[in-house]
């Protein structure tokens, strides 16, 4: 059994000339395409660091050639491979299968892959509202969470303590419906969380959090929770895959991976262009802005 974590900050990110159009020729066409349509550059950083880290997982740890590297996406928007589809030979047993799953919010863009399990992740920072107070942003978002959850959400202390949790237990939802690929239609009222006491740290990963799924504990699904900062919570759902012939979850490794922090160069470590070099896609970034003129200003007043 495997297990991988990467971080990549994207954030404070300020790639030159050379390395974007590098990390430009090292992506599929029409991925490279999508992201120079991104107005700002926060985004298209992000986007770039996700495609990035998909395929240095896909070239070092299922052993794919980067050149024969396809993702796709399911309708539901979640990254797979879509070739080669065996990557091993011989007759010795296949080894489980890999599932993988990306985020990118606030500086961060992640990844986490699991052998013979489902994976999804969530990144959140905690951050003020955009044009709301927090009460009227809380009451807005009423539906997506249980009268419980909200409840330890309020009972947290000050606003942004409040806002911490508040986003610690939205990572863990979207975490979970980004592992069973459920997307939008999903009744986020149907999963209620019930997060451990013990104050997230960085640097450390807990797993004592607990999923109910309509009203009945889930024993089969686990949850890893942890810091990347002060301001960024990550949460990685892990339950059995719906394959034939899958089995319950099992016993984890101890204790859980954390997350690495990669450098660009690590980043591109394994990387191999894919295309023709394209100067004017360098032009047409850094003509963007960096974000929205209201997370600039959210930005430097902090």
């Amino acid at each position: 059994m495997g297990s991988v974590r990467w971080a990549f900050r994207c954030g404070s990110w300020t790639p030159s000339r050379s390395d974007w159009l590098f990390a430009a020729r090292c992506i599929q066409r029409e991925e490279k395409d999508r992201i120079g349509q991104f107005a700002f550059a926060k985004d298209a950083k992000a986007a770039m660091a996700g495609r990035l880290l998909l395929r240095r997982f896909v070239s070092e740890r299922m052993g794919v050639p980067w050149s024969q590297i396809r993702l796709e996406r399911s309708p539901r928007g979640k990254p797979y491979l879509a070739a080669p589809l065996k990557v091993i030979s011989g007759s010795s047993p296949e080894p489980p299968a890999w599932s993988f799953n990306l985020s990118h919010q606030g500086d961060y863009a992640v990844l986490a892959a699991e052998q013979g399990l489902q994976v999804g992740v969530d990144i959140m920072k905690t951050s003020m509202p955009g044009s709301s107070s927090v009460p009227e942003f809380f009451s807005i978002m009423t539906r997506q969470f249980t009268p419980y959850e909200w409840s330890v959400i309020h009972s947290a202390g000050s606003e942004h303590q409040q806002l911490a949790a508040f986003h610690r237990h939205w990572a863990l939802k979207e975490s979970f419906i980004k592992a069973i690929g459920t997307g939008l239609g999903f009744n986020l009222q149907r999963v209620e969380f019930h997060v451990s006491p013990e104050r997230l740290t960085w640097g450390h990963v807990q797993r004592q959090t607990k999923m109910h799924l309509d009203e009945e504990e889930e024993e089969d699904w686990v949850f890893e929770e942890s810091l990347l900062d002060a301001d960024h919570h990550v949460a990685v759902a892990l339950g059995p895959t719906d394959k034939p012939g899958s089995t319950s979850l099992g016993p984890l490794p101890l204790p859980p991976a954390a997350f690495t922090l990669l450098s660009f160069s690590e980043l591109i470590a394994s990387a191999s262009p894919l295309t023709e070099e394209d100067s004017s896609y360098w032009d047409s970034f850094r003509m963007k802005a960096e974000a929205p003129q209201r997370q600039r200003d959210a930005h430097t007043s902090r």
